[in-house]
């Protein structure tokens, strides 16, 4: 007979969720292709193809702008450029897909930032008449550190260089040498035209050299992992259901949403940071009580022992507890116009708890054009990256972002008008670097 937990992995792999976002310089196409991928698949809807055929009629266009079916904001229409991160979701018979379409330029970085943050995979475009640029390497630095596990480079306007294999081969190469630098599991390379629809959906005539799959192939085809017990289970506590009624006289559960792994009914969990130890007497889910629960599922969880329990707590498998601690040090991603500086006071936000904390250190910043760490910077400006070390005034369970992007990840905020300082990854800022792999003259596997 098949556990729970069996039946639950084959309804997640029967419908599998690709979370993925597109990154890369200005004007290199990113609407364009993420327009071009839900035209081809059949993923638009009349109504939207004929409001975007009128809207390119009136800018005296002749072929539909399929960057117009992401652009939706007034000023990124008017200036041809993506402003804000725009989210669409569509499917295909063989998967479903949410896309963040992000800005290039490098203003709006801390957005691209934002649609990362959750991907699985990022599509990052690449000019072919201009290769690798330096805002490319920034968003190849971002997923790097973002610990994103797939990454495809769509070099894109292969139209405009007459599809010369040469010209795709030698911009594959550099931007691979640098992602194995930064650390970055796996890149696909690709040679497109969004434009044109060449190796988006359908296979290239023009490019007859390249034998690998267009985009939507290998978005389709890309492993996305959805392991259920492989990492800390972590239940960051968002609120204590007391009702109090005649029908539940003395309940006390605690709700929220399993940020990772699974939770089991008997199984013994501490209470962090106090440190107090009890059982898991219970969990309901949607009104039910089931034995075992699992990330993302929201639920509420009985606890055996009447133990002091409030919103920000985490309650974590006894055998599996993260260590508590108040200096954070970490990489960060500065989003913010205004500086931040050593000796600064921000809010420290982490899963449901914020506390108060201070900037202690700025030890370096990172340079990109040869990934050097700029010592003693003092401050960091907006779209910097630079290592921190905070000193928090209550004790936090923080994991290594490199073990779980939900529970290693937090935000600095200003205490006086709440604005988002920096995103924040803690322990080590990339990954070891990989071997390069070769080329594979048949795929262009980099």
């Amino acid at each position: 007979m098949t556990s729970t937990t069996e039946q639950l992995a084959a309804q997640v792999s029967a419908t599998t969720l690709l979370r993925f976002a597109t990154a890369g310089s200005v004007d290199d196409g990113k609407s364009t292709l993420v327009g071009r991928l839900l035209h081809d698949s059949k993923s638009v809807l009349a109504d939207q193809l004929e409001a975007v055929e009128h809207a390119s009629r009136s800018r005296g266009q002749e072929a539909p702008d399929l960057a117009l079916l992401t652009d939706g904001l007034r000023a990124e229409r008017e200036q041809g450029i993506t402003i804000d991160v725009a989210y669409r979701y569509f499917a295909t018979p063989r998967r479903r897909f949410i896309l963040a379409d992000t800005p290039g330029h490098v203003q709006y970085t801390r957005n691209m930032v934002t649609g990362a943050s959750t991907a699985e995979l990022t599509v990052i475009l690449v000019d072919a008449r201009n290769g690798v640029v330096e805002q490319t390497r920034r968003h190849a630095a971002i997923a790097a550190l973002l610990r994103v596990p797939h990454v495809v480079l769509a070099v894109n306007k292969m139209d405009l260089v007459d599809y010369a294999e040469g010209v795709f081969g030698a911009i594959a190469e550099e931007f691979t040498a640098y992602a194995t630098e930064l650390g970055v599991p796996e890149v696909t390379a690709i040679p497109i035209s969004a434009l044109a629809g060449d190796n988006v959906v359908e296979p290239s005539a023009r490019m007859d050299w390249y034998a690998g799959p267009t985009v939507l192939e290998h978005l389709e085809t890309v492993p996305v992992s959805h392991d259920l017990t492989g990492c800390h289970a972590r239940f960051p506590v968002q609120y204590v259901i007391r009702p109090q009624t005649a029908e539940h006289p003395d309940y006390r559960g605690y709700a929220g949403q399993i940020a990772a792994g699974a939770f089991r009914v008997g199984e013994e969990v501490t209470v962090l940071p106090s440190g107090r130890t009890t059982t898991v007497s219970g969990i309901d889910l949607l009104g039910e009580a089931v034995d075992v629960a699992w990330t993302p599922q929201s639920v509420t969880l009985l606890l055996a022992d009447d133990i002091d329990v409030s919103r920000g707590d985490v309650i974590v498998p006894s055998a599996d507890a993260p260590a508590t601690t108040q200096d954070v040090e970490a990489t960060v991603c500065h989003v913010a116009d205004q500086p931040l500086a050593v000796g600064q006071r921000v809010l420290l936000k982490h899963t449901t708890r914020t506390v108060k904390a201070i900037v202690k250190d700025i030890p370096s910043r990172l340079t990109l054009d040869d990934l050097s760490q700029h010592p003693a910077p003092g401050s960091l400006v907006a779209n910097d990256i630079g290592r921190v070390t905070v000193r928090t005034a209550e004790p936090l369970p923080m994991d290594s972002y490199a073990h779980s992007r939900r529970t290693g990840s937090f935000l600095l905020i200003d205490p006086a008008d709440g604005t988002t300082l920096a995103a924040g990854m803690a322990g080590e800022s990339f990954a070891a670097p990989a071997e390069a792999p070769g080329a594979d003259d048949e795929g262009w596997d980099f």
